[in-house]
């Protein structure tokens, strides 16, 4: 018979709000049944006199908490004095104190790895800080087992530095926000669930994967969430669909690639974000981006090759209907999503298969695409051509660097009875970046390229497709003469999805 699984809850800041926080956690409680423990990050005790006279009614016995509450120590030094101990202790009934940092395993086998306080500069530390040799002592008879995968939860009073590269950008001032040293922590212990607190923001990174992709054997993802309060952690193990790359292994490592010491707490230059949707959510609801609260549960906030260096890419002037983090971008069409490209169902597109693929990060023209953008894209280039393949068309796909500012991978099937020509040509030609131009490549290899001079028709991939030699549907050249509701752009984007 399975084991009974462990149900948490997790909160942010209290701040010596006691009361409010275990009455909200009575009435999660009450709507969803008995969580088993309490993980509390940040600063659990405040510094007026109300928060002291509360602490004493828990403290006194005249108030119990209602669960089994662990707590991390002080995370400034008015608070130092709340904590009789160094190595934790029970502080009050159902209430303990974890101690400055180490790891806690449950009689359930939950495993748990936590650090109070600050990161320090200098050493010694102040009272309620730490410093990167404190953490190394703390990974290092984890990771000298050969047998350690990892531990389940790993609690942090600060956020790990440059959690937010690959994924989405929290409401944070991310120049000052975060640890290195956390950031290397989390890299070492590989957490399922990596719960932090202090900046007065609700953050859900992306998961992230611990392995580099055929390189390395598969291994679970890891979820960093920032709290304002409780949230409860669920499916530990089980690898999502939007799962992103170890944001800390592109921390860790010099400007020459190569891997830095561990804790080493100098700072990189700020690679510009990605961003992703949940396209399981709708339009407005599904977006975790830019400090969004997830909603309606009532709970308020509850809740490449790795030896290179990503490039960092131009970003948007102005809004950008293609970038996958843009509000102004129709995640109802997208079919599908990778680390660095997705595809989508084309607007007003010439045939129910014409599909469009983009990358995700913002670039203007494929001359200026990174190894790992190109090397993706041209994997679902791959893929597209045999999804054609197998539904008896060819493929036409084409780019127009003109008057855009995203580049677009337009894709369009052909029927094998509208194509007249095998011929086999090859023509390579370099544009520098910057200059207009427009590229066709047919799936039998042929590449077309003509470099813009002066006026160019904005239509002229679809003019050429429409045409009667070809699909014969002159009427649909113009993509804004073949829009469709949204309900037949979701059904026609829905079953495209399912047959690719």
């Amino acid at each position: 018979m399975a084991e009974k699984p462990v149900k948490v809850l997790a909160c942010g800041d209290v701040e010596g709000r006691l009361n409010a926080l275990f009455n909200r956690v009575q009435a999660i409680q009450k709507k969803a049944g008995q969580f088993d423990l309490l993980l509390c990050v940040g600063e659990f005790f405040g510094t007026t006199p109300e928060a002291e006279a509360e602490w004493q009614q828990y403290k006194t016995g005249a108030k119990k908490a209602p669960i089994h509450t662990y707590i991390l120590g002080a995370a400034s030094q008015e608070t130092v004095k709340s904590f009789p101990s160094a190595d934790g202790c029970e502080l009050a009934d159902n209430i303990t104190y974890l101690g400055r940092r180490g790891v806690f395993t449950g009689v359930s086998g939950l495993q748990i790895a936590y650090v109070s306080g600050r990161e320090a500069l200098q050493d010694p530390p102040p009272a309620h800080c730490f410093t990167s040799k404190h953490l190394s002592a703390l990974v290092a008879p984890l990771t000298g087992n050969s047998k350690f995968r990892g531990v389940d939860i790993l609690l942090t009073s600060q956020w790990p530095r440059g959690v937010w590269h690959y994924g989405h950008t929290p409401e944070v001032n991310t120049k000052f926000c975060g640890s290195g040293s956390v950031a290397n922590l989390a890299d070492h212990l590989k957490p399922r669930y990596h719960f932090a607190a202090l900046e007065g923001a609700h953050y859900e990174r992306l998961p992230y994967r611990n392995h580099v992709v055929l390189q390395e054997n598969a291994q679970h993802v890891s979820r960093f969430i920032a709290l304002a309060s409780a949230l409860e952690a669920s499916e530990l193990v089980k690898q999502p669909q939007d799962v992103t790359e170890n944001p800390y292994r592109f921390c860790s490592k010099d400007k020459t690639g190569k891997q830095r010491p561990s804790f080493n707490t100098t700072e990189e230059e700020e690679p510009a974000g990605q961003f992703f949707f949940d396209l399981s959510k709708k339009q407005g609801g599904g977006f975790r981006g830019r400090g969004r609260k997830r909603e309606g549960d009532g709970r308020g906030d509850f809740q490449r090759d790795e030896n290179k260096q990503p490039r960092r890419h131009p970003q948007p002037t102005g809004p950008c209907w293609f970038c996958l983090a843009s509000p102004q971008v129709e995640k109802h069409l997208v079919i599908s999503i990778g680390t660095h490209c997705y595809v989508a169902l084309a607007k007003g597109s010439l045939t129910p298969l014409h599909m469009l693929i983009l990358p995700i990060g913002h670039y203007q023209s494929v001359v200026e695409l990174s190894s790992e953008v190109v090397e993706e894209m041209e994997k679902y280039r791959e893929a597209l051509k045999s999804f054609y393949k197998s539904k008896g068309a060819r493929c036409v796909l084409f780019e127009r660097n003109y008057k855009s500012q995203h580049l677009q991978l337009q894709v369009v099937p052909v029927p094998l009875d509208r194509c007249t020509t095998e011929d086999i040509k090859e023509a390579f030609m370099i544009a520098p970046p910057g200059v207009p131009y427009f590229y066709v490549e047919l799936d039998s290899g042929e590449k077309l390229y003509y470099r813009i001079q002066k006026h160019f028709p904005l239509q002229f991939g679809r003019e050429v497709l429409a045409s009667e030699a070809l699909l014969n549907i002159p009427t649909r050249a113009d993509w804004r003469e073949c829009k469709q509701t949204r309900e037949e752009e979701e059904e026609s984007c829905k079953q495209l999805r399912d047959d690719f």
